[in-house]
């Protein structure tokens, strides 16, 4: 399967993303802030990265602006999943190369879904 990346500060929430992706056969890493989400990006190269907005060090906004910028990554699809729920947020999000986008609480079938969609394998 594929190979995601999960950058977001919340252990909990982090853990609960790998078991549902690791569970239908995805190998899962994590970064537990922004500037490791792109050392991570950079780096393993990963078929798709869940990103949160809101993390230490560079935020998610941030994260993927540079992911998008870098002619080495900027094919790789990131699906935001964050607590952000307003207007600006997801409009920004997408503008800015963005897949998908997700708020906190989700349902995480449905997010699996929506992994396995991007990445080719779902309806």
């Amino acid at each position: 399967m594929a190979h995601i990346l999960i950058a977001d500060d919340d252990p909990i929430l982090v853990e609960l993303v790998k078991f549902r992706l690791e569970g239908a056969g995805h190998e899962t890493s994590v970064a537990n802030d922004g500037e490791e989400a792109i050392e991570r990006i950079r780096s393993d190269k990963p078929d798709l990265v869940v990103l949160d907005s809101m993390m230490p060090i560079l935020p998610g906004p941030e994260v993927l602006r540079m992911v998008k910028a870098d002619p080495e990554t900027s094919s790789i699809p990131v699906v935001m999943l964050t607590a952000r729920k307003g207007e600006a947020d997801v409009v920004s999000a997408i503008k800015s190369g963005a897949a998908d986008y997700l708020t906190k609480p989700f349902i995480p079938q449905e997010l699996l879904v929506r992994i396995e969609k991007l990445l080719g394998g779902g309806a």
